[in-house]
């Protein structure tokens, strides 16, 4: 295999600066905005049943905003929600079935891989561009080509904008004259500096790591944000997974022992009942000031701000996923010092890469039910993520949208608006910037069956070991084991070119 110029993925990061003002062109205006059509009437009578995950993130702001969308159209919003767990298996059921209960998903795209190649979801390339109310160029080029096209094709509508950083105490670490991490043993040292001090004066001690650990929930994504830093050094197009030419899991290595011995090591300073704690959990310790650090999505920056929930308020900073100064030598399985060839993209001789997990709630459209129907889905997915409702929906911690278009990054003042003091919103966004600009941003899994292989076999396996049911070893050796099923399971050489078109490999 030969790699295509890393050009490609250059230009759609350099586009995500905020000096890219030709890429603007969201409103900040709070009234809703008409969608796709005219009329108020336009879908009276369609009712749309949209399948998504019942946090009361993502849903929240479905139900709040689809009273106002059948206001303006007349179409009927139905929003269903499952637990995460359960919501791959729960779109997949319904579409291979054909039993078409949901008219449209709110879902992980990196499942495009499973519900592309059949035919399940409608094809709405030629309906985004021509759509003014959606102001396509507004989203960021990152999540136009990742959360939403497939091959070339546009399947999705994001809704949010996904990937993993670091946030701090910035009053703590400012008071004692420490620097935010920039490596994992910076975090682990600034986690036991402070865990069992009382971090908001109420007199109990409280921690200096929270970060969900809960099997069967979002976990596992967590992991692998401290293992990209060992495993990925060359660029984006090098991929943290497997390695391209084999489709050999990267998983059996010196790389993911060392992420997997910070990842049991921030146990050792957060709550004793952590392994059980989902985002939410640790999202709410933290804000109420009860953590030092955290590792999480950009949902921990909007929280911050809620005068109902937080004690945290402009307290908080937020900075790129720490990095390492060793990476994996692929042909030895062995850590390597960094240096300028091995590290090209490394920071003061620390190599981070940052990792879009997840890559973003986006909506898609069910192709099998009747175009009435798919129209009504189409605009009520065009209305949610218009600037005048996302611009507001990004800002509000319980709707678990984070900012995913150039307009959101630009404008201080949206922010600023919503509660955080200026040097707040430019730190947040700055760390957002800083993530997705990064040549070495790690795309997530996208290839059929990527539940399975993140969902089922590393979370299984990550959740045995933290709670001590396997050693690291075995841990490595059940994830190398079960990925190697599926791939062989789904044929090796169509995995291995899905992964390469994933990576933007040319075979």
């Amino acid at each position: 295999m030969t790699r295509r110029p890393f050009s490609r993925w250059a230009a759609y990061i350099a586009a995500m600066s905020l000096l890219a003002a030709a890429c603007g062109g969201g409103g900040g205006d709070d009234e809703p905005q008409t969608t796709q059509g005219t009329g108020p009437d336009r879908h009276k009578g369609v009712e749309v049943t949209v399948l998504t995950f019942a946090g009361p993130q993502i849903a929240e702001p479905l139900q709040r905003r689809a009273p106002d969308f059948n206001g303006q159209t007349g179409a009927t919003i139905k929003v269903v929600t499952v637990p995460f767990a359960d919501l791959y298996d729960k779109i997949l059921t319904d579409l291979a079935t054909g039993t078409n209960s949901y008219d449209a998903f709110v879902f992980d795209p990196q499942w495009m891989g499973d519900f592309v190649p059949p035919g399940y979801l409608e094809d709405i390339t030629d309906r985004v561009k021509g759509d003014q109310a959606l102001k396509w160029d507004d989203i960021a080029p990152f999540f136009r080509d990742f959360s939403a096209s497939y091959k070339g094709r546009t399947y999705t509508i994001p809704l949010d904008g996904d990937f993993q950083m670091v946030y701090y105490r910035s009053d703590l670490l400012k008071k004692d004259g420490l620097k935010p991490p920039a490596t994992w043993d910076e975090y682990l040292s600034i986690a036991k500096r402070y865990h069992g001090e009382d971090l908001n004066s109420d007199g109990k001690a409280d921690y200096g790591s929270c970060i969900a650990k809960k099997r069967a929930a979002q976990s596992y994504w967590m992991s692998w944000s401290v293992a990209g830093a060992y495993l990925q050094a060359e660029g984006t197009s090098q991929g943290a997974f497997f390695d391209a030419n084999t489709m050999k899991p990267l998983v059996n290595n010196q790389a993911v022992a060392a992420a997997l011995d910070v990842y049991k090591q921030t146990t050792q300073y957060g709550p004793a009942d952590e392994l059980n704690l989902d985002v939410g959990d640790t999202r709410g310790l933290f804000t109420s000031g009860r953590c030092a650090l955290s590792a999480d999505w950009g949902d921990i920056g909007t929280l911050a701000i809620d005068p109902k929930t937080s004690t945290v308020k402009d307290k908080v900073g937020a900075v790129i996923m720490p990095g390492s100064k060793k990476v994996l030598d692929r042909a030895s399985g062995q850590l390597v010092d960094c240096d300028a060839t091995r590290c090209p993209h490394a920071i003061d001789g620390v190599n981070h890469a940052p990792f879009s997990a997840f890559g973003g709630w986006s909506g898609a459209i069910n192709a099998a039910v009747d175009q009435k129907v798919k129209d009504a889905a189409y605009d009520f997915l065009s209305y949610m993520s218009a600037p005048a409702q996302s611009n507001v929906d990004v800002t509000l911690g319980k709707t678990g949208f984070n900012p995913y278009r150039t307009s959101q990054f630009e404008d201080t003042e949206l922010w600023v608006k919503a509660g955080m003091s200026k040097e707040a919103a430019e730190n947040y966004l700055g760390a957002i910037r800083t993530s997705l600009q990064s040549p070495n941003m790690i795309l997530d899994l996208r290839i059929p069956k990527s539940a399975q292989y993140q969902g089922v076999v590393l979370d299984t396996a990550v959740a045995q070991f933290l709670a001590g049911e396997i050693t690291r070893d075995q841990a490595m050796q059940q994830i190398e084991q079960g990925w190697e099923k599926i791939t062989n399971d789904e044929g090796r050489e169509e995995q291995k070119a899905a992964y390469a078109d994933s990576l933007n490999i040319q075979r």
